[in-house]
């Protein structure tokens, strides 16, 4: 098990909790009902998702009704197996998992692949294409995938009655947006735009704590701004390594090598 101080639950809203890990940074989130809680994301390998069934019960709850994860990757997700579930992701999830949940983590952080080399991560069976409901007897929770970002296959979880929204890795706090070998930095300002038209009175990210509406705007538009240079660098006839020697990025050029390269294959692929 990774040695992290884990910070205790905080309640950010009525009946919704966020428990932030020093591990990897990141936000665990349960939502609290008449018939149980619905956890979001498991953490970063079995022992992590074991120790934090642990710490549901800190909350009243031996096992959560049903568990949803926001995207697939292991900081995420690979703590899955320490659940029974039902398990809850995007239609696109589970083929990533197959496919390329290993391969990212190889290439984003090969210690950890090492340490968690063989973990089984259970695969979400309740599929969301675009917008899904769990009830919880006394509430309601929605589960929107609001198009492509981070990953192909991002979901956000929105508590209505209070105006909170889980959003993430769509949202960053603890650092600049990840764009990784996976991402969509065309697609994600206008995602990000969409999550906005939900009027969230506060807004949970992957990653750091919890921000307003405000926060999301301006790194709505950061994102914007990248996917113009995206854009312009791509007419330029530039390649990546060129493009991000030239124009005015708002983030660390050296963060934005994935960005580059991602959109200019997309706007290739689309003539």
């Amino acid at each position: 098990m990774c040695e992290s101080l884990v910070m205790s639950w905080e309640e950010v809203a009525d009946r919704c909790f966020r428990r932030r890990y020093d591990g990897f940074d990141v936000n665990t989130g349960v939502i609290a009902g008449r018939l149980g809680a619905v956890l979001i994301d498991t953490r970063a390998s079995v022992p992590e998702g074991l120790e934090l069934r642990e710490q549901l019960r800190e909350l009243g709850f031996k096992a959560p009704v049903a568990v949803v994860n926001t995207h697939g990757h292991f900081d995420h997700c690979f703590g899955n197996a320490a659940f029974d579930g039902p398990f809850w992701g995007h239609l696109d999830l589970p083929g990533y998992l197959e496919r390329e949940a290993w391969r990212t983590l190889a290439e984003d952080d090969p210690d950890w692949a090492l340490q968690v080399e063989g973990t089984p991560v259970t695969a979400p069976s309740r599929l969301v294409r675009d917008t899904a409901l769990i009830d919880l007897g006394d509430r309601i929770v929605e589960l929107h995938h609001l198009g492509r970002g981070h990953t192909g296959h991002d979901l956000l979880v929105r508590v209505p009655d209070c105006g909170l929204v889980f959003a993430g890795d769509l949202v960053e706090e603890a650092g600049p947006p990840c764009y990784g070998s996976d991402s969509f930095p065309l697609d994600w300002p206008i995602t990000l735009t969409r999550l906005l038209g939900l009027e969230p009175d506060l807004i949970v990210p992957g990653h750091g704590d919890p921000v307003g509406a405000r926060f999301v705007e301006r790194q709505r538009d950061a994102i914007a701004s990248v996917a113009l240079g995206i854009r312009e660098t791509y007419d330029a006839g530039l390649d990546p390594l060129k493009a991000l020697r030239s124009g005015d990025w708002p983030y660390d050029p050296a963060l934005l090598l994935h960005a580059v390269r991602r959109g200019h294959l997309q706007l290739a692929a689309s003539g």
